[in-house]
């Protein structure tokens, strides 16, 4: 396994909106022995589904990419966008490894992802090749791959933030000012995404 370059965490998710427990959980394992970089992997709206409340792909990546503009070990990545729909983790893998050859790329995900990992397209190959960053989240216990020796548990603090609920609030007029990064809550205040 190349050890060499440098050890990048890939948290993907649609990010609809990014909100302060994204950053809160990526900056806890980046400081806990983690990775040297996270990048928010934004994923693309999956053409054969609905819509929905799924703000536009350019448009969640900018809101990434104002929250982590001021921190260095942080980055937004649009990776997925360019790949074939829909998208597989397992091939996402692959193509940054191809890319970024002397990069060691981890996994970031929940409890409740690992929790059904075994649906996932050849998650073999995931656990084969690639370290897995877990962070617990509530009502999810053990999993038969909580031992396995590339799965890595890290107990960031939570908070009981969705993404959702902060649609919502956005969507009747509320303030979501101390759920957002700053700079996301200040643009989301000047346009009309998440209140039409």
């Amino acid at each position: 396994m190349n050890r060499t370059g440098r050890h990048i965490g890939l948290f993907f998710g649609s990010f609809n909106p990014i909100h302060i427990g994204h950053l809160i959980i990526a900056n806890h394992i980046l400081e806990n022995d983690g990775p040297e970089e996270v990048w928010f992997v934004v994923s693309p709206h999956n053409p054969l589904k609905p819509r929905h409340t799924l703000a536009r792909d350019h448009d969640r990546l900018h809101l990434v990419q104002l929250a982590v503009a001021d921190n260095l070990r942080m980055r937004a990545s649009h990776i997925e966008f360019g790949l074939p729909k829909p998208s597989y983790t397992v091939d996402t893998m692959a193509y940054l490894k191809e890319k970024y050859p002397l990069y060691r790329f981890s996994l970031i995900m929940g409890g409740d992802n690992l929790a059904t990992l075994d649906k996932w397209k050849n998650y073999e190959v995931l656990l084969r090749d690639h370290d897995i960053l877990v962070y617990s989240r509530p009502g999810h216990g053990p999993t038969p791959w909580d031992t396995h020796p590339r799965v890595r548990f890290f107990e960031a603090p939570l908070l009981h933030i969705s993404a959702t609920f902060i649609r919502e609030g956005l969507r009747a007029g509320r303030s979501m000012r101390y759920l957002l990064p700053e700079p996301v809550y200040q643009y989301l205040e000047t346009c009309t995404m998440y209140r039409d």
